[in-house]
Protein backbone atom coordinates (compact mmCIF):
# COMPACT_ATOMS: atom_id res chain seq x y z
CA UNK A 1 0.00 0.00 0.00
CA UNK A 2 0.96 3.34 -0.72
CA UNK A 3 -0.39 4.93 1.96
CA UNK A 4 1.59 3.39 4.75
CA UNK A 5 4.03 5.06 6.73
CA UNK A 6 6.30 4.89 9.43
CA UNK A 7 4.33 4.64 12.94
CA UNK A 8 4.64 3.60 16.48
CA UNK A 9 1.92 3.42 19.65
CA UNK A 10 4.72 4.36 21.78
CA UNK A 11 4.85 8.07 22.77
CA UNK A 12 6.21 10.08 25.63
CA UNK A 13 3.71 10.94 28.91
CA UNK A 14 3.09 14.06 29.72
CA UNK A 15 2.11 14.88 33.55
CA UNK A 16 3.18 15.83 36.80
CA UNK A 17 6.06 13.68 37.69
CA UNK A 18 6.07 11.14 40.88
CA UNK A 19 9.01 11.00 42.92
CA UNK A 20 9.88 8.40 44.95
CA UNK A 21 13.94 8.79 46.85
CA UNK A 22 14.95 7.42 49.91
CA UNK A 23 18.87 7.98 51.06
CA UNK A 24 20.35 4.51 51.88
CA UNK A 25 23.28 3.97 54.01
CA UNK A 26 25.56 1.94 51.62
CA UNK A 27 27.53 3.18 48.81
CA UNK A 28 25.99 4.65 45.72
CA UNK A 29 27.27 1.36 43.84
CA UNK A 30 26.28 -0.82 46.47
CA UNK A 31 22.53 0.56 46.20
CA UNK A 32 23.06 0.87 42.02
CA UNK A 33 23.42 -3.10 41.77
CA UNK A 34 20.17 -3.24 43.23
CA UNK A 35 18.25 -0.54 41.87
CA UNK A 36 19.99 -0.36 38.49
CA UNK A 37 19.07 -4.21 37.36
CA UNK A 38 16.95 -3.68 35.17
CA UNK A 39 16.15 -7.24 35.56
CA UNK A 40 15.80 -7.30 39.36
CA UNK A 41 13.06 -5.25 40.72
CA UNK A 42 11.54 -8.30 42.25
CA UNK A 43 14.39 -7.39 45.49
CA UNK A 44 12.15 -4.56 46.46
CA UNK A 45 9.06 -4.93 45.22
CA UNK A 46 6.99 -7.88 46.61
CA UNK A 47 3.84 -8.00 44.60
CA UNK A 48 6.22 -9.35 41.66
CA UNK A 49 6.53 -12.58 40.81
CA UNK A 50 9.22 -12.65 37.79
CA UNK A 51 10.82 -10.34 35.46
CA UNK A 52 12.04 -11.71 32.10
CA UNK A 53 14.48 -9.63 30.23
CA UNK A 54 14.76 -10.14 26.71
CA UNK A 55 18.34 -8.83 25.31
CA UNK A 56 21.25 -6.55 26.50
CA UNK A 57 21.63 -3.35 27.40
CA UNK A 58 19.83 -0.18 26.15
CA UNK A 59 16.37 -1.11 24.02
CA UNK A 60 16.44 -4.98 25.75
CA UNK A 61 12.79 -5.60 27.15
CA UNK A 62 11.28 -7.13 30.16
CA UNK A 63 8.54 -8.67 30.98
CA UNK A 64 6.88 -8.12 34.47
CA UNK A 65 4.11 -10.42 36.32
CA UNK A 66 2.15 -9.85 39.28
CA UNK A 67 1.84 -12.42 41.88
CA UNK A 68 -2.17 -11.54 41.92
CA UNK A 69 -4.92 -10.49 39.08
CA UNK A 70 -2.80 -11.67 36.46
CA UNK A 71 -1.45 -8.38 36.34
CA UNK A 72 1.57 -8.01 33.95
CA UNK A 73 4.05 -4.99 32.52
CA UNK A 74 5.90 -5.12 29.41
CA UNK A 75 8.95 -2.16 28.81
CA UNK A 76 11.79 -0.96 27.06
CA UNK A 77 15.29 0.41 28.56
CA UNK A 78 15.73 3.61 27.29
CA UNK A 79 18.83 4.72 28.28
CA UNK A 80 21.70 3.22 31.04
CA UNK A 81 24.91 4.77 32.11
CA UNK A 82 26.47 2.44 35.03
CA UNK A 83 29.13 5.26 35.83
CA UNK A 84 26.73 8.04 36.42
CA UNK A 85 24.57 5.70 37.44
CA UNK A 86 20.80 6.28 35.99
CA UNK A 87 18.42 4.36 33.42
CA UNK A 88 15.17 5.28 31.70
CA UNK A 89 12.71 3.11 30.59
CA UNK A 90 9.48 3.17 28.86
CA UNK A 91 6.19 1.13 28.99
CA UNK A 92 5.36 -0.84 25.74
CA UNK A 93 2.14 -2.56 27.39
CA UNK A 94 0.49 -3.66 30.62
CA UNK A 95 -3.22 -4.23 31.76
CA UNK A 96 -2.59 -2.17 35.18
CA UNK A 97 -4.76 1.11 33.60
CA UNK A 98 -1.38 2.89 33.01
CA UNK A 99 -1.34 4.60 29.12
CA UNK A 100 2.26 5.87 28.42
CA UNK A 101 4.59 5.90 30.98
CA UNK A 102 8.49 6.86 30.98
CA UNK A 103 10.57 6.49 34.21
CA UNK A 104 13.93 6.68 35.51
CA UNK A 105 15.89 5.36 38.32
CA UNK A 106 19.12 7.08 39.61
CA UNK A 107 21.49 6.86 42.37
CA UNK A 108 23.32 9.66 43.94
CA UNK A 109 26.65 9.61 46.36
CA UNK A 110 25.84 11.60 49.57
CA UNK A 111 28.94 10.25 51.17
CA UNK A 112 31.49 7.43 51.07
CA UNK A 113 28.58 4.87 53.00
CA UNK A 114 25.06 6.74 52.35
CA UNK A 115 23.71 7.38 49.23
CA UNK A 116 20.17 8.78 47.70
CA UNK A 117 18.06 6.24 45.46
CA UNK A 118 15.22 8.55 43.17
CA UNK A 119 12.88 6.99 41.08
CA UNK A 120 10.84 9.15 38.74
CA UNK A 121 7.50 8.37 36.81
CA UNK A 122 5.44 9.90 34.46
CA UNK A 123 2.32 8.20 33.41
CA UNK A 124 -1.14 9.09 32.45
CA UNK A 125 -4.02 7.19 33.03
CA UNK A 126 -4.86 4.58 30.34
CA UNK A 127 -8.49 4.91 28.12
CA UNK A 128 -10.98 3.99 30.44
CA UNK A 129 -9.34 3.39 33.91
CA UNK A 130 -11.65 5.51 36.17
CA UNK A 131 -9.33 7.11 38.48
CA UNK A 132 -9.28 10.76 39.08
CA UNK A 133 -6.34 12.49 38.36
CA UNK A 134 -5.65 12.66 42.12
CA UNK A 135 -6.24 9.14 42.71
CA UNK A 136 -3.79 7.68 39.66
CA UNK A 137 -0.96 10.38 40.79
CA UNK A 138 -0.98 8.80 44.40
CA UNK A 139 -1.21 4.98 43.01
CA UNK A 140 1.67 6.00 41.45
CA UNK A 141 3.22 7.08 44.30
CA UNK A 142 1.92 4.39 46.77
CA UNK A 143 3.28 2.28 44.94
CA UNK A 144 6.98 4.07 43.86
CA UNK A 145 7.24 5.00 47.59
CA UNK A 146 6.40 1.31 48.47
CA UNK A 147 9.24 -0.12 46.52
CA UNK A 148 12.30 2.50 47.23
CA UNK A 149 11.23 2.20 51.13
CA UNK A 150 12.01 -1.74 50.54
CA UNK A 151 15.37 -0.23 49.18
CA UNK A 152 16.21 1.19 52.23
CA UNK A 153 15.05 -1.58 54.08
CA UNK A 154 17.96 -3.97 52.44
CA UNK A 155 20.40 -2.01 53.82
CA UNK A 156 19.31 -1.18 57.13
Amino acid sequence: MDTLKPDTLISNPSGTPVVASVEVAATASDVWQIVGDFGGFTKFIPALASIEVIGNGIGSVRYKKFKEGGLEVVEQLNSRDDNALFMTWTTIHNNLGVGSLWASMTVARVTDDKSIATWTIIAEPAEGNSASAEEFQAFLQGFADDAMNNVQKLFA
